[in-house]
């Protein structure tokens, strides 16, 4: 009896869910199906490809989807045949209670483009129930007195079934006192009244047995009995009467438990035990019994149990007052559920699209349904979402919704998004529902690599390495993954005269940039190129910046150079009178100087050059010979340095086109021997002496050139040369030059008396081609 109104009431809450959500979707074009219940997993309702017109391919691409309203998933559908299946077998009265018809809302979403279609299933209700009694036996007593066409109420039966199938009508066994009438209720339940036919006689008869029978409509019908147990009492001649035949009252769903919600009243005009009166659940379900609780001697109705509206939102409770003589009186209460804001709303996600591009434009993110089981403005929803997010939500059908972009994203601004979304219903106080959403945003390559400058400058000293490493360009893109990576190339040259592809390279994965070549600054001091940044997007996009290269001088050229013969005679006329100066080659920054002899010559730093100046006028007691050292010295880092030597041969003067050495001319040694003894001693003394300074002076500039590491002395060795200039170097000197120089004296013209070379002229012509060939190294040794 208890498992049975239980499963009733089940029945009126899966009625009540489904009526709200035909509800929602009314309006809509639909398309009806129809099935009996209790079919079997798997059975073919209808094939959904056909009706949509749409090929089975077509349809499984389009993603097809059955959406139910609530959590159970009644429907499969097939991609393979594009048919509508049963996903389980289907009780009419579980789903539906009651209500006729019986109707399954559900929706078929298509994507691409995104569509809804409506259906409705209609379950067929078969006669798989039979009614059933609350009660088996039912027990009566009726007083003697009872006059014939009393009408005493009974208990009613129940069946499940709807229409032709449900309960019919009732019928008594024996009759000879009693008929039966079958009426109904609001609700269309029928019950049962016993009326009297014939007087009751308690000496005759004072107990009776009957067998009440309710059939149903079905073919073949189905029937339920109980048993009939009367009992005729003595005369008790006034019954119980309520107050009211019929009790209404409403009551808020949230009202606390055992709260008193009504009270019956019922009296009896007879004294004693006929007219005391006690109250009692007549035939009460067990929902009844389990939600209200009646106070036996007050009548008041109690609740025992949370009332919930979504679940049953009336109650019909009928109430016995019956006295101590057996005779009862019936009134009815009817009890109204009044519905509270009591259920947040509820959000369903149907699909959700994530990832989607940054530049795709109104795209559809997700799509999802709301419901609310309130009823009313309790059970109306809106949506939102927040407004600073480029999102907007558009209402489908119905209750169903769709998350849209407004318009294209920017990922490097933005690569992710929680998107919550908040259901709120109309009741008061206002409940809500929140539903997060994260959505990511995939790149496109749309942005170009980026120099952190726009043009570079490197510094790199001649003489460097080939392969070094002069400098590195850097670029970074926005965008991700491979349209993040960048190449690095180098741009043709605007010069086309400029080797770049022989001067550097770069790095193609991190901007390095290499000198393949040793570089000159005397040749090259600057150059600048492009270098390009190209990333591996489709298309791949790219960006360039200028490299400026400056070649830093080293101090890697010696500070002497060759000097034309005529230049070095020039010279040294000049410096044949006191306080004359011959220029000698030299560097910027000045030199180191030596003088030679007692108040003869020196060799003197000059403002411009350097020069070889005679301190004193010479005389024929003056050495007829003379060698002179000079060190030139750069201010480099390192230094560097040359040496050269110069001998210098005084004679009285230069009227003769050619002069002989005093060792080819015998015939005046001979005029004076004495002479030429005094000489000879007086020379080779002053031979020994000269060469005592030189070796000590040369020694010193060996030393002093071992310990600055930038060259190396040269000191004559064995006798004077045969001729009257020899001038060496060393370092970029690479050849000799010898000249016959000669120089006056005594106080003469002071000019010089220029003699033709003892080496043959091509020597001469060399050096005069290596000095032509170098402008540059010439100028660095030029004479002031």
């Amino acid at each position: 009896m208890e498992a049975g109104g239980e499963r009733f009431l089940r029945q009126r809450q899966v009625l009540l869910l489904f009526v709200f959500l035909g509800g929602s979707l009314a309006g809509s074009e639909s398309r009806r199906y129809s099935v009996a219940e209790e079919k079997e997993k798997g059975f073919l309702i209808a094939n959904l490809a056909k009706d949509l017109g749409l090929r089975v391919e077509e349809l499984a691409a389009r993603g097809a989807q059955v959406v139910s309203k609530g959590n159970k998933q009644h429907f499969q559908l097939s991609h393979q045949t594009g048919d509508l299946l049963l996903n389980e077998k289907l009780d009419r009265e579980e789903l539906c209670g009651p209500t006729e018809p019986c109707i399954l809302h559900f929706q078929i979403l298509l994507q691409n483009p995104l569509q809804f279609v409506t259906n409705e299933l209609h379950i067929i209700d078969v006669n798989d129930h039979s009614p059933v009694f609350f009660e088996n036996e039912m027990d009566l007593k009726i007083l003697e007195s009872t006059l014939p066409g009393a009408v005493i109420p009974l208990g009613n039966a129940e069946d499940l079934d709807v229409g032709r199938n449900s309960l019919q009508n009732y019928t008594i066994t024996p009759n000879s006192h009693f008929h039966v009438l079958t009426l109904s209720r609001r609700d269309g339940r029928k019950y049962p009244e016993l009326v009297l036919d014939k007087a009751l006689d308690r000496e005759e008869q004072p107990e009776l047995s009957l067998t009440l029978t309710a059939l149903d409509g079905g073919a073949p019908p189905r029937s339920g009995t109980a048993q009939i147990n009367i009992q005729v009492l003595d005369i008790n001649d006034n019954a119980p009467e309520f107050a009211q035949p019929l009790y209404e009252v409403a009551v808020l769903e949230n009202t606390p438990v055992n709260s008193v919600i009504v009270t019956v009243l019922a009296s009896d005009l007879d004294t004693g035990s006929f007219g005391t009166i006690s109250y009692a659940f007549f035939h009460a379900s067990e929902e009844i019994r389990k939600t209200f609780q009646l106070n036996p001697i007050t009548g008041d109705i109690q609740l025992v149990k949370y009332l919930n509206f979504e679940a049953i939102n009336s109650y019909e409770v009928d109430i016995e007052a019956k006295d101590g003589g057996g005779l009862s009186g019936k009134s009815t209460v009817i009890i109204q559920v009044v519905d509270v804001n009591d259920n947040p709303p509820e959000l369903t996600l149907s699909s959700v699209n994530s990832p989607i591009p940054e530049n795709s434009a109104e795209t559809v993110l997700a799509v999802f349904s709301v419901s609310d089981l309130d009823s009313g403005d309790n059970g109306r929803v809106v949506c939102s979402i927040e407004n600073n997010l480029p999102f907007v939500l558009k209402p489908s059908v119905e209750n169903f919704y769709t998350l849209i972009s407004e318009g294209a994203l920017d990922r490097e601004t933005r690569s992710e998004y929680n998107i919550t979304i908040t259901v709120t219903d109309l009741g008061t106080p206002r409940l809500k529902t929140k539903y997060n959403i994260t959505v990511l945003v995939s790149d496109v390559n749309d942005n170009a690599p980026a120099f952190t400058q726009t043009s570079y400058t490197l510094f790199v000293r001649e003489n460097n390495s080939p392969a070094l490493h002069i400098g590195s360009v850097s670029a970074t893109d926005r965008d991700s993954g491979t349209n993040a990576q960048v190449t690095y190339s180098l741009l043709p040259p605007q010069d086309p005269h400029l080797p770049l592809a022989s001067l550097v390279s770069i790095n193609a994965d991190n901007g390095h940039l290499f000198a393949l070549r040793s570089l000159d600054y005397e040749a090259l001091q600057k150059f600048e190129f492009r270098v390009g940044a190209t990333d591996r997007g489709s298309p791949a996009l790219s960006s360039e910046a200028l490299v400026r290269v400056l070649v830093l001088d080293a101090n890697d050229n010696s500070a002497l150079r060759a000097v034309p013969a005529a230049e070095w005679l020039r010279a040294l006329h000049r410096a044949g009178a006191p306080g004359g100066r011959a220029g000698l080659p030299g560097d910027q920054g000045g030199g180191g100087g030596r003088r030679l002899g007692p108040e003869r010559l020196a060799v003197v730093p000059a403002a411009q050059g350097h020069g070889a100046r005679a301190v004193r006028l010479l005389s024929e007691r003056d050495a007829a010979k003379h060698r002179l050292v000079v060190l030139v010295k750069d201010n480099g880092e390192p230094p560097r340095s040359a040496t050269a030597t110069l001998h210098l041969l005084l004679v009285d003067g230069f009227s003769q086109p050619f002069l002989l050495l005093p060792e080819a001319a015998p015939a005046q040694a001979q005029d004076d021997s004495l002479t030429v003894y005094l000489v000879v001693a007086l020379a080779s003394v002053s031979s020994l002496f000269l060469l005592s300074v030189l070796l000590f002076v040369a020694v010193r500039l060996c030393r002093r050139s071992r310990e600055a590491s930038v060259g190396r002395c040269s000191v004559p060795e064995g006798l004077f040369p045969g001729h009257l200039v020899d001038v060496s170097g060393t370092e970029t000197l690479s050849q000799s030059y010898q000249y016959e120089v000669c120089l006056t004296g005594g106080p003469g013209t002071n000019e010089f008396k220029f003699l033709k070379p003892i080496i043959p002229n091509f020597v001469a012509q060399g050096a005069e081609r290596v000095s032509e060939a170098n402008p540059s190294f010439r100028k660095s040794f030029e004479f002031s």
